[in-house]
């Protein structure tokens, strides 16, 4: 197989660039840092708040944009907020009804902010250690109903997780974008706001052939920016729907996959 020239390498965070339990280790680092040493920009993508992507921007010496919300939500290694991208208001009020009819948990993610109706949900203690900040509790979704970045459906029964997304795509159609980044959570979004419109607009800021871009992730959010990149690198963790729409399978997320595959698929 014939390995493009890699000017630019686009990760996820989440199962790809950290452990399971959210460690990014010295070798991952010292990875991004090799790729900076031979003119190798480097950049991530995430479904995560842009708060909670805060923490990487220094350890990574981050120069390039950073992409929360898979996208929708589009910010400067500062951290100031360049671009946004919210799912059309006149959706939202129906699309949380019709997942409350089917009795799933919901988060609304509005602006910068996280809303939640149970501070004791499934995961909802876990997900604010993993981003570092708390959500707000409201009784109802109605006030925050507009402008409204990402809702999260989460359950930790896949048959009713794919059942819901497959709802979301017949009710709504292409007016959201519906995809997984865990095992136990829906990200719904703006259609534009996926990581393979992320690959086409570092590809546009940069000049850099999207032959020459090489993406990396684990979960069904990152097929998308498989199939815009020249080369495409799934985790050993990833589920096998996922590896085999990857050019390479490097080994696990707790088995320095991300390392591993800055050294056998980038800078080798």
């Amino acid at each position: 197989m014939t390995t493009p020239k890699i000017r630019l390498l686009l990760s996820d965070v989440d199962g790809t660039l950290v452990t399971s339990d959210k460690v990014l280790t010295e070798r991952s680092v010292d990875a991004v840092n090799q790729l900076r040493d031979v003119g190798i920009l480097f950049a991530i993508t995430s479904s995560r708040p842009p708060g909670g992507l805060a923490m990487f921007a220094e350890p990574l010496k981050l120069t390039t944009p950073i992409s929360a919300f898979n996208g929708g939500f589009v910010m400067t290694p500062t951290l100031e907020v360049t671009d946004r991208l919210t799912i059309d208001d006149d959706v939202i009020k129906p699309l949380l009804a019709m997942i409350d009819q089917c009795g799933l948990s919901t988060w609304v993610y509005r602006g910068e902010q996280w809303f939640v109706r149970d501070l004791n949900d499934a995961h909802v203690q876990h997900e604010a250690e993993v981003v570092q900040f708390q959500p707000r509790l409201v009784d109802t979704f109605d006030d925050v109903s507009t402008n409204v970045a990402k809702i999260v459906v989460v359950d930790d029964d896949a048959k009713s997780l794919a059942a819901a997304a497959a709802s979301v795509r017949d009710h709504f159609g292409g007016r959201v974008s519906a995809t997984s980044s865990q095992s136990f959570c829906l990200d719904i979004t703006n259609p534009q706001a996926n990581k393979g419109v992320v690959v086409t607009y570092l590809s546009n800021m940069y000049n850099i052939p999207t032959n020459e871009i090489a993406t990396i992730g684990d979960a069904q959010n990152d097929v998308l920016m498989f199939a815009q990149s020249g080369i495409s690198i799934a985790m050993g963790n990833a589920v096998d729907d996922v590896q085999v729409l990857a050019t390479y399978v490097t080994t696990s997320n707790d088995n320095e996959g991300f390392a591993n595959a800055v050294h056998e698929f980038i800078l080798k």
